[in-house]
């Protein structure tokens, strides 16, 4: 890609790694494997998911080198490479790969990522270069993992040579998608000088685009970054547990970045997917208490009582549900519908 990467004028928030809410419990790291599930493991897969660089050499030695790619097992086996990706062993992933691990190997129940899918999102730089150098490719490919083949909506809109995407039907992420949902700038530079396609679809269960995923995340450097390079501002969410890009803005509380959607055309009144739980940006940000930004809403025409789904819930009630009274009392003043009841959680409440 041609585009010129440059330092962007919004700040990006402190954040520790540790602070970030956990992935899921697919591919957290911090999660504890139960002991009956150690048994769904090959001994190299356990060696490489805990670091020991010479049980690695010597299981590869005794066992051949085809125990490299041993599938994983399990609801959420790991290969050896995955494993390692995911725990951050440089010296294993490198070894594994000398070993002739596949790269693009992410099979498994519930695990469908590649090792430069999981290192993009830990965020380990080195692993991902390891990787790029070993000829892992920056964007799926029909022929490199398991789910559904989807046009982007821009070579839809454009009728531009089909190239299609295959995402994983659950929580997929690419490279791009996962280093953009926890912050990580320099690999998201590194991507996309390395053709990332800024608008590669959601997966349609829970998936996110890498502007919903850095807008979630409150990654403000990140967000200018994808938006000029034409990431799309009303890309649609996924189908179920989706969010749009506004909506994870207002989640987060970042009202630098609801401006900044807002001057790139981000509609208010656009309702993301979720299991009937949908809602507009003013749902999301009367939920999590962001009164500024629920005024910021307000003003530019967001509808003080859309209705969430077919129960008809409001912004009003959203508040409600979270005891947000400086919300509730703003939305009552401007004359909000006041119905029965505090309503319920339509967004999901493990950050933000």
């Amino acid at each position: 890609m041609t585009e010129t990467i440059v330092e962007t004028p919004l700040t990006l928030r402190p954040r520790a790694q540790a602070l970030l809410s956990p992935l899921d419990a697919a591919w957290d790291p911090s999660l504890p494997t139960e002991d009956k599930d150690e048994y769904c493991w090959t001994p190299l897969q356990l060696a490489a998911r805990s670091g020991d660089l010479q049980a690695v050499r010597d299981i590869l030695v005794s066992s051949g080198p085809s125990a490299v790619n041993d599938p994983p097992r399990g609801y959420y086996g790991q290969t050896a490479l995955q494993a390692a990706c995911m725990q951050g062993h440089e010296d294993v992933v490198k070894h594994l790969l000398d070993a002739g691990a596949d790269v693009h190997f992410c099979g498994g129940n519930n695990f469908q990522r590649t090792g430069l899918q999981i290192a993009c999102g830990q965020g380990n730089e080195k692993i991902v270069h390891l990787l790029l150098e070993a000829g892992s490719e920056v964007n799926m490919s029909p022929t490199t993992n398991h789910g559904i083949r989807i046009l982007t909506r821009s070579q839809q809109e454009a009728h531009s040579p089909p190239k299609t995407f295959v995402v994983a039907r659950y929580n997929g992420r690419t490279a791009l998608q996962a280093a953009s949902e926890r912050g990580h700038l320099s690999i998201v530079k590194l991507l996309l000088e390395r053709g990332a396609e800024v608008n590669a679809p959601p997966s349609p269960v829970a998936g996110r685009t890498a502007l919903q995923a850095a807008t979630r995340g409150g990654f403000g450097p990140i967000v200018h970054l994808l938006l000029s390079l034409g990431a799309q501002v009303n890309a649609p969410s996924a189908r179920y547990k989706g969010i749009t890009a506004l909506q994870g803005a207002c989640l987060q509380g970042s009202l630098e970045i609801v401006e900044l959607l807002l001057r790139s055309g981000a509609d208010v009144q656009a309702s993301g997917g979720g299991f009937d739980r949908n809602g507009t940006a003013l749902h999301a940000a009367a939920e999590k208490g962001h009164v500024e930004i629920v005024k910021k809403l307000i003003g530019v025409g967001a509808d003080i009582n859309a209705s969430s789904n077919r129960r008809g819930q409001t912004p009003m009630q959203g508040a409600m549900a979270g005891g947000h009274e400086r919300v509730v009392k703003y939305l009552r003043d401007l004359g909000a519908v006041s119905k029965t009841g505090r309503g319920f959680f339509i967004f999901e409440h493990s950050a933000g």
